[in-house]
């Protein structure tokens, strides 16, 4: 970065070195030219269009005394008719001046045949041999009243390659400066801007060791800042991952080794002890089988949670009659009910249809029932609602029961059956603790809003919310 830096101020200062040396002299010559015509223009107007009066030509001479030029005007016959000399024995229209070009400058008829030959203008540049100076002879015809004039202005040019020398030392001079300071700036700028990826190249090497303590730091460049930033949030959601997974293996272990522990002991107790009392062999060989069939369950579940989870199931939505799946639900929990002396009742219309999986939505409602039903104390009383809210477009779904209910700092915890809680699950034959985190999953799917309200001693109310059906779905 700092090589980047640092290559580009020099190549800027070399470039305009370049363009310097080499524009230099064609420009000022260029510019020289255009105030030699600037006079000319002064000088015809005082002397020419201004018939040559005495003020006139008091001004004329101050215009060339000013400009340090030399002035010549010749008539049609060659013959001068004004001229002013600020250069004296330097001005090339001096009958003693020597110069470098094949034109006499000191003859009015060979200027004039000149600048007829040039259609009026000409300009060159010539060597004064006496002073040994470079200078400019600007010509021009005038036609005043069908009498033509012919204007010549002679300036010499500044000693020009001293001045490109003198630009040179100073360009040197500057350079150092430029790659001095260039050097400080663009090894600050690099540092201050590359420390930071760096620093966070090497806390990206801890958090690939499963380091989840480092921090990443952006430096004072917002792009940096929102990486650092970036990297910092996935490493807490890393530590979290990682955390549950440690949760998760452990707990699933649990749940695996139980029930395998059991089917052992009572394996062994079938071959030692029960194997020839049938009475008792058969009460072993259904602990044995009740166990199977809850690893078997437990293995379902997991499966089918991860399949949801994944994304790779596909819903099977359709418009049907949640009134009638919750009348269904209930009737399959009709013993359960009544061995619990529980009443249960049933708040919705007669039909009323939504549009989703139903065989699914089936097993939310199912869930949601079971957990009323082991949640509740003898006697206690279960409510199921299902209506059309307000907007005509939504329909809720409540189930509500008077258990125990859960602490309020835990309601966020009981959609993971294996998230770190306070609340120890206890494990039940029928089910495996995966409930919840189904349905949670179902009813991500189906991009559908759910939540728990619940106080400690007063009851739980799960609920969710569907679209009811539209014509896109008939």
């Amino acid at each position: 970065m700092w090589l980047y830096f640092f290559v580009f101020a020099v190549g800027v200062v070399l470039l305009l070195g370049i363009l310097q040396f080499s524009l230099v002299k064609p420009y000022y010559r260029n510019n020289k030219l255009q105030t030699v015509k600037h006079v000319s223009n002064e000088i015809q107007r005082y002397v020419i269009e201004e018939n040559q009066n005495s003020a006139a030509v008091h001004r004329a001479f101050q215009v060339a005394v000013d400009n340090n030029v030399c002035v010549s005007i010749y008539n049609s016959s060659g013959a001068m008719v004004y001229s002013a000399d600020s250069l004296g024995s330097g001005c090339v229209f001096n009958p003693n001046a020597r110069t470098d070009s094949s034109v006499n400058t000191s003859d009015g008829r060979e200027l004039k045949n000149l600048l007829d030959s040039n259609s009026g203008e000409y300009s060159l540049n010539i060597m004064n041999e006496r002073t040994g100076q470079d200078m400019v002879v600007y010509g021009r015809r005038v036609t005043m009243n069908l009498v033509s004039f012919y204007l010549f202005v002679n300036s010499p040019l500044e000693p020009v390659d001293s001045i490109v020398n003198f630009f040179g030392q100073q360009y040197v001079f500057y350079t150092l400066i430029v790659i001095v300071a260039a050097s400080i700036i663009s090894l600050l700028i690099s540092n201050r801007l590359t420390r930071p990826i760096v620093n966070m190249n090497r806390e990206a090497d801890r958090l690939a060791d499963a380091d989840y303590s480092v921090q990443f730091s952006g430096g004072s460049f917002t792009e940096t800042k929102e990486l650092a930033h970036t990297l910092n949030d996935a490493t807490k959601k890393l530590a979290q991952i990682d955390e549950l997974r440690k949760d998760l293996i452990a707990n699933v272990s649990h749940d695996i080794k139980t029930p395998l522990t059991s089917i052992r002991a009572y394996a062994e107790m079938v071959r030692d002890i029960s194997g020839d009392n049938p009475k008792k062999r058969e009460e072993h060989l259904d602990v044995i089988i009740s166990e199977a069939d809850y690893l078997d369950k437990l293995v379902v579940d997991m499966s089918e949670l991860s399949r949801l989870q994944s994304g790779n199931y596909v819903l099977k939505e359709t418009n049907f009659d949640i009134s009638s799946v919750i009348r269904k639900v209930v009737r399959l929990f009709a013993v359960l009910i009544d061995e619990g002396n529980l009443q249960v009742n049933i708040e919705c219309p007669e039909s009323l249809i939504i549009y989703g999986d139903e065989t699914k939505i089936t097993e939310v409602i199912y869930n949601f029932l079971s957990n009323a039903v082991k949640h509740s104390p003898d006697g206690k009383t279960i409510t199921i609602r299902a209506f059309l809210k307000e907007d005509e477009e939504t329909v809720r779904v409540e189930v509500q029961d008077e258990g125990d209910g859960i602490p309020e700092d835990e309601l966020p915890l009981i959609w993971d059956r294996y998230q770190k809680s306070s609340r120890s699950f206890s494990r039940s034959m029928t089910s495996t603790g995966l409930g919840l985190s189904i349905v949670r999953a179902i009813l991500d799917s189906h991009h559908a809003r759910y939540g728990v309200e619940s106080k400690v001693g007063e009851g739980s109310l799960f609920w969710f919310e569907l679209q009811s059906p539209k014509e896109v779905h008939e």
